[in-house]
């Protein structure tokens, strides 16, 4: 019985390529994981990763107007104390996710270059609570 010489052609391509498609996107995504005191574990990884990069944002901070209201004691009276302050924006600012992380703390992480490295994005947390 001869077989379609096309045919075979096409089904070896689209077999090498859903190969080289999942190898190229296998270990690449975003997942979640848990902060721990000697590193990050992801939920899809058995293995602890100790060596992992922490996203930095930096940008500028838009605060918008607010009051501020407060108690403090002065000579053994309590006074109540305002203070408002007009919309501001601080140039040169940075987000720095990484000092704000503790043990046991949830975030999503991107693997990138191939899977080899690992980023945390953000931390995560319930959104009922």
């Amino acid at each position: 019985m001869n077989k379609d010489p096309y045919g075979q052609l096409a089904s070896s391509l689209y077999a090498s390529f859903n190969k080289q498609t999942r190898q190229a996107l296998g270990g690449v995504g975003a997942v979640l994981g848990t902060i721990t005191s000697t590193g990050l574990k992801l939920d899809d990884f058995k293995h602890e990763f100790q060596d992992y990069m922490v996203a930095e944002l930096p940008g500028l901070l838009s605060l918008p107007r607010r009051t501020v209201v407060g108690t403090t004691t002065w000579e053994g009276k309590q006074l109540e104390m305002s203070f408002d302050f007009e919309e501001s924006e601080v140039e040169d600012t940075r987000l720095e996710l990484g000092k704000g992380l503790k043990p046991g703390d949830r975030v999503l992480a991107i693997r990138v270059n191939s899977g080899n490295d690992v980023v945390v994005v953000c931390k995560v947390v319930n959104g009922h609570g």
